[in-house]
């Protein structure tokens, strides 16, 4: 047997960073808070800055003007006439101590504390009425480098702690003929002090600054996304009742506004096209309930004569089985108007659009309405005239135009087909349209009230104005231009003479 091998050991669970939970609690608020989040942030950053760049301004300025105070330090040659009498030790610490053993109070004491050093860092000498020491440091003996009467300035301490700005120099001391460090120093502490107030001060107001800008910042969260809200409300109804149509007031031109303005026009779209929807079905069940009852009921006379044993007579058989079949052929016509005008509400198919001879689609439609109408007079004159659309979709609308001229010409009537320079017109001397129901000649299953006893659907004519609209053009029907009988149709339709 193979030996087992063990499985791998379990890997530790990974425990999420500090920064992912951050993020996490930061996306689960809500928009107004994290606005007024984001605002109180760039405040309190800006602030903050602003706090830090005016606290080192102010340092740097306090010990400049400490370094200026120590450059007017009295002359260093010859010795001040303080030391006239110093006392001298090992350490600053000793010398200091020796000289409180003294107790010499001076009157009118120096502004700067003065302390003296052998060049072997040996000896340290005060005044008799100093009251402080300077702490010494590895990097003082550089001094010595430097040439006589050159100085340099350092921070430092006195033996107490207590901070303070150094000043140091050499000079030559003739009597002992060697050289003397001169160490000159004035307490920073003040300086220290005011520095801590005012940080304490711009603390307090930057604190104050963050709290005001969080409550600024909530405040103008709110006043910013009340169109939100509003917008937000709108959706919320419509997906609680799916009531289309609600729109909120537009403010401004800014984003919201444009928003608000995307929004209620997305919302009256819907709701125009649930209307279309629901006026589409309720007037394809109005239409669609004639043929339907009328098979019903001449089936039913069929199946009602051969259950009693009393069969029609032929002809009366033969003139319902005519009607039947007529009645089927309405269906079919009136179920493919219906898929034809569905195109614009659903996914339309692929389609490749080609240049399409407009004179050939007119020619073409007038051979068949001669078949349709064989006691009518067609004038036709048409110029050539090519476009870039679907071929099947423009002769359809070309073909239902002249349909409908055939259909309301009287006996013997005249329709003249005119194309020139991408106009189409077909007139016809019927009856012609009420001024009043031009508007509704291109909506879904309109039909005049004079024209109700007439076959058709009411989908011809929008069919037509679909398909001139997918072409690029426009369609228009209205009375004869020249004040006669009957109605033009003008069809107007981008292209040119020549294919190219």
């Amino acid at each position: 047997m193979s030996p087992t091998v063990p499985p791998p050991p379990l890997a530790p669970p990974r425990i999420p960073r500090r920064r992912g939970r951050l993020i996490t609690w930061y996306h689960a608020r809500s928009l107004r808070s994290r606005f007024a989040l984001l605002t109180a942030a760039a405040v309190a950053v800006a602030i903050a800055l602003s706090a830090l760049a005016c606290w080192f301004i102010v340092e740097r300025k306090q010990y400049d003007l400490v370094k200026q105070d120590l450059a007017g330090a009295p002359p260093l040659q010859p010795a001040p006439p303080q030391l006239t009498k110093p006392i001298c030790a090992t350490t600053p610490q000793a010398a200091l101590s020796m000289v409180a053993a003294t107790q010499t109070v001076l009157t009118d004491p120096p502004r700067f504390d003065l302390q003296l050093v052998s060049a072997d860092w040996s000896t340290v000498c005060l005044r008799i009425t100093s009251t402080r020491a300077i702490e010494l440091h590895p990097s003082d003996r550089t001094i010595l480098t430097l040439k006589a009467g050159e100085s340099r300035t350092r921070a430092g301490n006195y033996t107490d702690g207590t901070p303070a700005m150094v000043k140091l120099a050499w000079y030559y001391d003739r009597d002992t003929g060697q050289r003397v460090v001169v160490m000159n120093a004035l307490s920073t502490k003040p300086v220290e002090e005011s520095l801590r107030q005012l940080a304490f001060l711009l603390g307090g107001v930057a604190l104050g600054g963050i709290v005001l800008a969080a409550v600024a910042g909530r405040l103008v969260a709110r006043s910013a996304l009340k169109p939100v809200d509003q917008l937000t409300d709108a959706v919320e109804h419509i997906a609680r009742t799916e009531e289309v149509g609600s729109t909120i007031a537009v403010q401004g031109d800014d984003e919201i506004a444009r928003l608000s303005t995307s929004f209620n026009s997305m919302s009256t779209a819907l709701a125009n096209s649930r209307e279309r929807q629901t006026r589409l079905i309720a007037d394809a069940g109005h239409e669609l309930r004639t043929p339907l009852t009328s098979l019903r009921t001449n089936v039913d006379l069929l199946i009602r004569s051969d259950d009693t044993g009393r069969p029609l007579p032929p002809a009366t058989r033969t003139k319902l089985l005519g009607n039947m079949k007529a009645q089927m052929q309405e269906l079919t016509l009136l179920i493919g108007d219906l898929l034809q005008l569905s195109r614009p509400d659903s996914p339309k198919p692929v389609r490749t659009p080609s240049v399409v001879a407009v004179h050939e689609i007119a020619e073409r439609a007038v051979e068949r309405a001669k078949l349709r109408g064989p006691g009518l007079v067609f004038e036709t004159s048409t110029a050539p005239w090519f476009v870039h659309a679907d071929a099947a979709g423009l002769e359809r609308a070309v073909i239902n135009l002249l349909d409908n001229a055939v259909k309301y010409s009287p006996p013997g009537g005249t329709i003249a087909v005119r194309l020139d320079g991408g106009v189409l017109t077909v007139r016809d001397h019927g009856p012609g349209i009420p001024q009043d129901e031009l508007p509704y000649v291109f909506d879904r299953f309109w039909r005049s009230p004079s024209s109700r006893q007439l076959p058709g659907s009411g989908l011809g004519l929008s069919i037509v104005a679909q398909s001139v609209r997918e072409a690029g053009g426009e369609v228009s029907l209205g009375p004869a231009q020249d004040g006669g009988p009957g109605a033009l149709a003008t069809v107007r339709l981008p292209g040119g003479p020549s294919p190219e």
